[in-house]
């Protein structure tokens, strides 16, 4: 089963978050939904450092609705003042509704003319519930039926997410008794990414978890226990997406607390705009 707290590099420094199951009959659109609130005083930030799942997200703010494309980097949004969003995770099977070319939306946004969907969700908060129900029924309307490419296409971005075992591409292809080459191509085209990278971000995340959570792992165990060649190639890895190693993660998880706010580096391969 996917986490969706994964993701999250510093917890300790999220505002008000609350993250909802889809309904049942929203299940194959939605992987999970989505809604922060914060208010804070003036001069105040609150910088939000997240290492995304590799997906789209459809998200409703006060002034807009975005669909966002999948990450390939850390990003970072931060906060100021009051404010409130609800988004919704996309599985593929949405995503292939809502866009004709997932690939152009990666590290990037477009604008959805949506007033009703807009109208309904602002209508509904601060309800966080009510909200994440109104967003749910307009996707299930905008979207309809499921497709079986569009189950396929869930079945494979849920094989890459949460199956560990999986470490190459050839080994996710062969559990869908698809070639790879195939299974390449349907990534691309439903999520925008390729399987590799998939791969790839769900081991940092497990990675950035076993750092945050401890345990007693040494950073060499973590490496060889989720598939990395050695210690180097994880911190490489770590340095790539997150602008510092492992090592450097793991000390500043240490030294830490609730009163101690930290940000990505200022030079951290990044994009300005998160989703959740």
């Amino acid at each position: 089963m996917i986490d969706p707290t994964r993701g999250v590099l510093f917890p300790h420094q999220l505002p008000r978050f609350t993250r909802l199951a889809p309904p049942p009959e929203a299940s194959e659109l939605i992987a999970w939904l989505w809604v922060p609130q914060w208010n804070l005083p003036p001069g105040v930030e609150s910088h939000q450092s997240l290492l995304a799942y590799p997906a789209a997200n459809i998200v409703v703010e006060p002034t807009e609705v975005r669909l966002w494309g999948a990450t390939t980097r850390a990003s970072e949004r931060v906060l100021r003042g009051s404010g409130w969003a609800v988004g919704a995770v996309l599985r593929p099977a949405a995503l292939m509704k809502l866009s004709d070319a997932p690939a152009e939306l990666v590290d990037g946004f477009v604008e959805v003319c949506a007033p009703d969907l807009h109208e309904a969700v602002a209508a509904a908060m601060p309800d966080e519930q009510a909200a994440a129900d109104a967003l749910s029924r307009w996707l299930i309307a905008r979207v309809g039926t499921t497709t079986a490419g569009g189950r396929l296409a869930n079945e494979m971005s849920d094989l890459l997410l949460s199956d560990s075992r999986i470490r190459r591409v050839e080994e996710a292809a062969r559990r869908m008794l698809v070639s790879t080459r195939t299974f390449q191509r349907l990534t691309r085209r439903t999520v925008g990414v390729s399987p590799a990278a998939m791969i790839r971000r769900r081991r940092l995340q497990e990675a950035a978890q076993r750092v945050r959570e401890g345990g007693g792992s040494s950073l060499a165990e973590v490496a060889a226990e989720l598939g990395y060649a050695d210690h180097a190639h994880l911190a490489a890895d770590f340095r790539a997406e997150l602008g510092l190693t492992a090592s450097e993660y793991h000390r500043i998880i240490r030294s830490i607390s609730e009163s101690v706010a930290w940000r990505l580096p200022a030079d951290a391969p990044r994009k300005p705009r998160s989703r959740m």
